[in-house]
């Protein structure tokens, strides 16, 4: 299944608004595992407190507008995710509750929610790794 189905639809559909409280749980390895089945890009840390997924977007501006997306999509729903970018076009973003020190599944929601914005790809990253990207936008 891709994550324009299946789990990842039903995930876009909850609201991480609220839900970054100390008392949320924090996910099991298995249970993490089995909620990023349809986010096929998001990858777990080793010590499993984040998840992270890397775009490579055509160029600076296609990355601060993906920037200004997140920052959107993050501040209606009240869970904010760290940025990096690097490369003037590598964006990288890394989700976490800090509040729990680990992966909740706010942070599984978000990751859906984020797949489903357009970004900008790099047309020669995405002849290398497949133009089928969620959220994939012409370039």
């Amino acid at each position: 299944m891709s994550s324009s189905g299946g789990k990842a639809a039903e995930l876009r559909k909850l609201s991480c608004a609220g839900a970054c409280k100390g008392d949320v749980p924090k996910l099991g390895k298995d249970e993490l595992e089995k909620n990023l089945e349809d986010l096929p890009a998001w990858e777990v840390s080793e010590d499993h407190t984040k998840i992270s997924r890397k775009f490579v977007c055509k160029n600076f501006v296609a990355a601060i507008d993906f920037f200004n997306q997140v920052k959107d999509l993050a501040e209606a729903e009240s869970h904010h995710p760290d940025l990096h970018l690097t490369g003037y076009r590598n964006v990288q973003v890394d989700l976490q509750t800090h509040s729990v020190g680990g992966v909740t599944l706010p942070d599984v929601v978000m990751a859906a929610k984020l797949d489903a914005l357009p970004v900008t790809y790099s047309p020669k990253w995405l002849r290398e790794h497949g133009s089928q990207q969620p959220g994939q936008a012409p370039a």
